[in-house]
């Protein structure tokens, strides 16, 4: 999901995502698990709390669409996974505390 509205970043906006579950459930062998966002880039964990509740409430109204395996959330990094996890995080992605920044 594109909740923060970055031009720059990939993902559904909430308009869009009545007409990607209708395209979905047209694929039988296709079976979503859940949602996926990154929010903006801020120093502060918490800028990223109200998008990590957002995706939470979006995911439990398509819960109600695709039944009780739609429960995955992906959502918090390495900087911000904690309020991530709080906000009801299923999955984190947590490369740069395991691994150090990136290079290049």
């Amino acid at each position: 999901m594109n909740l923060s509205g970055e031009a720059q970043k990939g993902g559904v906006l909430p308009s869009g995502l009545g007409e990607l579950v209708q395209v979905c459930a047209k694929l039988p062998h296709l079976v979503p698990l859940g949602l996926m966002v990154v929010p903006a880039e801020s120093p502060d964990p918490q800028t990223a709390r109200p998008i990590f509740a957002a995706l939470r409430g979006l995911a439990r109204d398509l819960g109600q669409a695709f039944g009780p395996r739609f429960g995955a959330l992906s959502m918090g990094m390495s900087h911000d996974f904690e309020v991530a996890i709080e906000e009801g995080a299923t999955h984190v992605r947590v490369g740069t505390a395991l691994f150090g920044p990136r290079e290049g």
